[in-house]
């Protein structure tokens, strides 16, 4: 299939009504709140507490001293709840409804993780504390290591990768080092597959590497002989997600591999859809040599956590050595007899080992309340539970394939993995385009899938209910996106055209908001000078 090469678009039809809040002088509707921005509501010259100048003290600043009005809006306590109670109610989360993000696996995050992760001794733990005090932090991370090397059959982890891309970017530095130890520093070519996830070039990029881009075949997957052409003793190595962005499993990825090594390179395989076969494959046993984990796709992390993720990445037997500092060093056979860990922040501190960091990614080693959320459930599961992780999360996508099938096109015929792939072939001749359709979502209260991703496929729509959702809520959902799809086959053009209506905010102009966004505030005085 040609990828889409056409752009979309993005503005309200000009002759549609955009609705609005006119019809109520609060401009609320019912328990929907209208809720201006805090500098519309509050005003400098009001605070919430008043406090009594300073008499006599001396500024302690060093001519660091505020020599302007800091300018921000003042709102008392009642006031300032209900600010941001109202703005709460205008966001969609994972706790509010289904959330069916192709490739971004928006689970559930279950509340017991919420409640380990904020035990004294996980919640107040410090990066500078003693290592002597942090012992108990150290075999969280030791123990979250041993699953992780258990569930994809590697070696090694680093645990510092922040999130996705940086963990792709250790993977990749790590191969870039083992390159040049063996003076290879002639391999800077990487094959990426069209249906790779579309962080993988531009990681590649950033770690010296030129990008070759492989296509895919007609049924989604990577074309073996496009493959098998590009092959030379130039290539570092190829960047492979699987299950791919087309939720489906690559058949050949043993032989992938085989051939990648055959010519000197490193397999690295994305692990953002690792959800769908956690339990069921271990990528080391496909010849995988490095990957990274989202903790918060697969290990029911938060998405962001409030600050920095955790992307660990594993390494085959070979890139092991290069893995990057800090490392978490553990003296096993000490006079105490007992495992004595810390943390080694310099090469002098490996003990002789035969280990060669690349260098260090991070300040401080990864994020422990992400390490301690993915841990509890990992243990809360079980090895059989996260298997049946994978089981349920195949089964809801192509429940929802099924359930679509008859008024939406499957881009690519035969079963999925862990989501569900629909191209715009259904909406040919109906006036509505995938973002018509998606903004139409809205309105029936659910967050747009992903649309235009992959690029393989034209309109694309990716579904990726994940298995924490009931039956009862995906029957729900292919409810109301059959009914959307009657609606465009049946000419209702301006329902799509105008929607969303029954949103806070209605349609914006996307292209100027992406190339003329407005990231500020300003006063009317100002804006008018």
């Amino acid at each position: 299939m040609a990828m889409n090469t056409q752009g979309r678009p993005t503005r309200m039809a000009e002759n549609v009504a955009t609705g609005g809040y006119g019809d109520t002088v609060s401009g609320s509707r019912g328990l929907e709140q209208a809720e201006p921005l805090i500098f519309e509501r509050g005003g400098v010259e009001n605070t919430g507490i008043d406090f009594p100048a300073p008499k006599g003290s001396k500024t302690r600043l060093g001519g660091l001293e505020r020599t302007a009005p800091i300018g921000l809006p003042g709102l008392s306590e009642p006031e300032t709840m209900r600010h941001y109670v109202r703005l709460s109610r205008k966001n969609y989360a994972i706790d509010l409804g289904l959330y069916p993000l192709g490739s971004c696996t928006m689970k559930h995050n279950p509340r017991l993780n919420e409640k380990v992760a904020r035990m004294p001794g996980f919640a107040d733990v410090h990066p500078l504390q003693p290592a002597s005090t942090v012992q108990g932090a150290y075999e969280v991370m030791d123990v979250l290591a041993h699953w992780l090397l258990k569930l994809t059959a590697m070696p090694a982890v680093a645990l510092s990768p922040k999130a996705g891309a940086h963990g792709e970017f250790c993977g990749m530095m790590a191969i870039r080092a083992r390159l040049d130890a063996d003076g290879q520093t002639h391999r800077r070519r990487v094959l990426v597959p069209e249906s790779a996830h579309g962080t993988n070039p531009a990681t590649a990029v950033q770690c010296g590497f030129t990008v070759d881009e492989i296509p895919a075949d007609a049924g989604g997957r990577v074309d073996m002989a496009a493959l098998k052409a590009k092959l030379g003793d130039d290539v570092a190595g190829i960047m492979l997600t699987n299950p791919n962005t087309c939720g489906l499993f690559e058949r050949d990825i043993r032989e992938i591999a085989d051939l990648i090594h055959g010519c000197g390179g490193y397999f690295y395989c994305d692990g953002a859809n690792f959800n769908a076969i956690v339990g069921r494959v271990r990528p080391g046993d496909l010849g995988v040599d490095a990957m990274h984990i989202n903790l918060h796709k697969t290990f029911s992390t938060p998405h962001g956590g409030g600050g920095p993720g955790a992307g660990p990445t594993v390494l085959s037997e070979a890139l092991a050595p290069f893995a990057p500092l800090p490392l978490l060093m553990i003296d096993r056979d000490n006079p105490k007899g007992m495992a004595v860990m810390h943390m080694a922040e310099h090469e002098s501190e490996l003990g002789g080992k035969d280990l060669h960091p690349f260098g260090r990614m991070a300040a401080f080693h990864g994020q422990m309340g992400m390490f301690t959320r993915a841990l509890t459930y990992m243990m809360s599961h079980g090895a059989d539970g996260l298997k049946q992780v994978a089981d349920d999360a195949v089964l809801n996508a192509n429940y929802i394939l099924a359930g679509l099938n008859g008024v939406m096109t499957q881009a690519f015929e035969g079963h999925c993995m862990h989501e569900a792939l629909f191209d715009d072939r259904f909406l040919k001749g109906t006036g509505v385009t995938t973002l018509d359709f998606a903004k139409a979502m809205i309105d029936e209260g659910y967050h747009p899938m992903t649309m235009y991703f992959p690029l393989v496929v034209h309109g694309a729509m990716l579904i990726e209910p994940t298995e924490t959702e009931s039956k009862g809520g995906l029957d729900r959902f292919i409810e109301v996106m059959e009914s959307l799809a009657l609606a465009a086959k049946a000419g209702e053009t301006g329902r799509f055209a105008a929607a969303p209506v029954h949103a806070p905010l209605k349609r914006l102009d996307e292209t100027r908001a992406a190339r003329q966004p407005v990231l500020r505030w300003t006063p009317a005085v100002e804006a008018a000078e």
